[in-house]
């Protein structure tokens, strides 16, 4: 009975959090989606709409539960072409292929590719993340009134203060109460929501892109569409990892994959732009408590609320309040040990962190950088395995057969460093190439392996490979070109 009664009230309390955290989220969604409106060059409504859309079917559809996806500046960028060139219609088409997409990477288990990502990558996201939204508040910090000073200042003390109080309700919540109430009581000079830009007075309705469902149609579009699937999707799996290392919990990257789909597709055909997930929305919601999905739909239906039945209330709520939320969530985002290990952690590690960080906050785009930090990884990679591979060669007490004893991994990063180290123009008579302890990997080994052995047979001189392992046995078969009799006659290891 106490056991049961137990599990009530911590059912309970997630239940509140969830509803709590949504209701900040929701309000920390509004400015979001207005800028992000205005980047890609269409109506705010446009962005508002999607960020009530996408975060109510994400929080059925996606993988990853708390985690809240909406209209997002890392799409609005790849829109502002299309929008320009061709009108918003064609972007609800570009959204509808997106989101299409993105099921397809879903079916196909593409989340996988996220075992890709290093650590170093990872930590070089948040930091840049952290340092895009604090500089997306800029504007709301130079050139203001002095009662915006003040407003941002109260409500960065709230949102620290309160939580020695009690946690029983979000700190960012009740920050955006008060300066709401003291802006009203005082009419303090300070912009307000409204002044944001137009609010949308009714509800989205349904409706199919309107544009010629032709080739040439499908041609303007699959571009900006194969761009938004790779940039939301990769977007949205980064920021499922970070939610899935706070909250200690696994999820699943291609449900994700799928649901961020789902949820595009249907922004499109409600008039909506295409969308992600959103690290700081999300920050706020798990910080604030949020664990469930929960958090997420009531984001997108409060948001709704706010916009059709709330629109009053809405309009004068301070964009200093938001700005003190945002600021916060970019301090909380910031893995400020990071800066402290640069000097402990490896070299290669550091550099990609720093490279990460430096080309994302350069470019403003999330994508970028973290492609250059997987590739930067990758080489790091690679040039550390090829240094692990070594050649040990003797020569027989007759001065007739030089035995070359190959270890290690022998792929595109070392096969250069293995073919120098065999001679071929020795003045022997054979050459037996030991590769028990050897492993190739991929076409370029194999290329190794044959200049080696065609060199050498093109000096007069017997060659014989031996102790090839199964997989490098059947790489050999399949790719070498020099005479296949010396490889079968080499056995493979046991």
């Amino acid at each position: 009975m106490l056991t049961s009664l137990k599990r009530a009230r911590a059912s309970v309390a997630r239940v509140r959090a969830d509803i709590l955290s949504g209701l900040v989220v929701a309000l920390a969604l509004i400015p979001e989606a207005i800028g992000f409106s205005v980047i890609a060059g269409v109506d705010p409504k446009v962005g508002l709409y999607a960020s009530v859309v996408i975060a109510c079917v994400i929080a059925f559809a996606g993988g990853r539960p708390a985690m809240i996806s909406a209209a997002t500046a890392a799409t609005a960028v790849v829109m502002v072409d299309l929008v320009r060139d061709h009108g918003v219609q064609y972007l609800f088409a570009a959204t509808i292929l997106m989101g299409a997409l993105q099921v397809g990477a879903g079916l196909l288990k593409l989340g996988r590719l996220m075992r890709f990502v290093s650590q170093s990558v990872m930590t070089g996201f948040v930091n840049a993340l952290a340092i895009l939204i604090f500089l997306a508040q800029l504007p709301e910090l130079t050139g203001v009134t002095p009662a915006t000073y003040g407003l941002i200042a109260l409500g960065l003390l709230i949102i620290y203060g309160f939580p020695r109080i009690t946690r029983a309700v979000p700190s960012p919540l009740v920050a955006i109460a008060v300066l709401t109430a003291i802006t009203a009581a005082f009419h303090l000079d300070v912009r307000t929501v409204a002044q944001l830009g137009a609010l949308p007075s009714a509800l989205p309705s349904l409706a199919l892109p309107d544009v010629p469902f032709t080739l040439e149609t499908l041609r303007i579009i699959l571009p900006y569409a194969v761009t938004l699937a790779a940039v939301g999707l990769l977007e949205s799996l980064l920021t499922a990892k970070i939610v899935d290392d706070m909250t200690d919990t696994p999820s699943s990257k291609n449900r994700e994959c799928f649901g961020q789909g789902v949820a595009n597709m249907a922004s499109a055909v409600f008039g909506g732009m295409g969308g992600c997930a959103m690290i700081g929305q999300s920050v706020i919601n798990v910080s604030s408590g949020a664990r469930g999905r929960l958090s997420t739909f009531v984001a997108g239906s409060v948001l709704l609320l706010l916009l059709v039945a709330l629109q009053d209330l809405l309009a004068i709520v301070p964009v200093a309040a938001l700005t003190a939320v945002m600021v916060m969530v970019s301090f909380n985002t910031f893995q400020w040990r990071s800066l402290a290990r640069l000097r402990t952690n490896p070299l290669p590690s550091s550099a990609v962190m720093v490279v990460t960080v430096g080309v994302v906050v350069a470019t403003k785009d999330l994508a970028i950088g973290v492609l250059a930090g997987v590739l930067l990884s990758g080489v790091f990679f690679a040039g550390k395995v090829s240094r692990l591979s070594r050649v040990e060669s003797d020569l027989s007490a007759d001065g007739r057969v030089r035995t070359y004893r190959v270890s290690g991994q022998i792929f595109f990063a070392s096969a250069g460093t293995f073919s120098e180290a065999v001679d071929g123009a020795e003045p022997v008579e054979r050459i037996v190439i030991d590769v028990r302890a050897a492993h190739f990997w991929d076409i370029s080994a194999i290329g190794a392996l044959d200049r080696v052995v065609l060199k050498a047979r093109r000096r007069g001189k017997m060659v014989e490979v031996i102790g090839l392992n199964a997989a490098s046995a059947t790489l050999v078969e399949r790719f070498a070109t020099h005479d296949k009799t010396g490889a079968a006659a080499s056995q493979p290891a046991h």
